[in-house]
């Protein structure tokens, strides 16, 4: 009898401690609104200043319509291989407005720095600092996905560079690759720097030695072998030229680096590993910074 009361209130007490399942559902559930409600914050600075996506549009778009109106009357296998400059040029003006959008990724935690926000959030009870990454980077990738598709369409358009909508798809998870590590990147910059004059001028400083360093403007063959080695190095080279396979596919059957010649799925590899050990690198020091 007294064996059968002691299993009873065991199973009583058992039943009525909350389970492992219920802790992991009200973590998971902390997290998402934490994340929901920190994105819907930077969009709501986006709102209040529209300027940075007005400019992320019209910069690459004069960058498409007034290159290509210059070089619109020089030989067509002078540089693109029978292929008109217009078009060549659409695919890293693509990646031209991706890398330009990620790159202010780390702008908004720099300000909340810069104003004390920053340290508020961060005393704030949050299941997870992540959560400011996380947001970070979903906020910049939506933005960043919504320049490059009115870019996508402009240039289609002018161009008929993109037609396809499968194409479309396949160029947009290539913009995905590339803001991903440019903009953990960008993040890891605002812990750094000291202010947001210091953002900035790093930014004005690598932004157009990044794009000519790439083959956004003239093929690999055309560069010194010098800038071929570095633009060989470059990641956007390799965004660049998977965007110009899907593409001009018929025109360029392989992409051509100094030291090895690759297909399209390689290229979307070394992307993959990049976007890995830039997080891997990125999540260490900000959770350094953060000790």
């Amino acid at each position: 009898m007294i064996n059968t009361l002691n299993r009873t209130k065991l199973n009583l007490s058992q039943r009525l401690q909350p389970r492992k399942t219920i802790h992991q559902k009200l973590f998971l559930q902390n997290i998402f609104n934490e994340i929901y409600a920190l994105t819907y914050r930077l969009y709501i600075q986006l709102q209040r200043r529209p300027a940075s996506l007005i400019s992320g549009i019209i910069q690459p778009l004069l960058w498409l319509i007034l290159f290509g109106a210059l070089f619109q009357n020089a030989p067509v296998d002078l540089l693109t291989s029978n292929i008109k400059y217009g078009k060549f040029l659409s695919p890293g003006i693509i990646v031209f407005t991706a890398f330009t959008g990620a790159i202010n990724a780390g702008l908004p935690l720099m300000f909340d720095r810069e104003f004390g926000f920053l340290n508020r959030l961060l005393v704030a009870p949050l299941q997870s600092r992540n959560s400011l990454l996380i947001s970070a980077i979903i906020f910049i990738t939506t933005t960043t996905i919504i320049q490059t598709l009115i870019i996508i369409i402009f240039s289609s358009l002018i161009f008929q560079s993109v037609t396809d909508l499968m194409n479309i798809l396949n160029i947009i998870i290539i913009i995905l690759l590339i803001t991903l590590s440019i903009a953990s990147i960008s993040i890891c910059l605002a812990f750094i720097l000291p202010g947001h004059i210091e953002f900035l001028a790093f930014i004005l400083i690598i932004n157009l030695p990044t794009l000519f360093s790439s083959t956004a403007l003239a093929p690999l063959t055309f560069m010194p072998y010098w800038l071929q080695i570095i633009a060989s190095m470059n990641p956007l080279t390799y965004a660049i030229e998977s965007i110009r396979k899907i593409c001009f596919a018929e025109q360029i059957p392989i992409i051509q680096t100094v030291w090895l010649d690759l297909n399209y799925n390689e290229s979307i590899y070394i992307l993959l590993l990049i976007n890995i050990i830039s997080f891997i690198l990125v999540k260490n020091f900000i959770s350094y910074k953060f000790e």
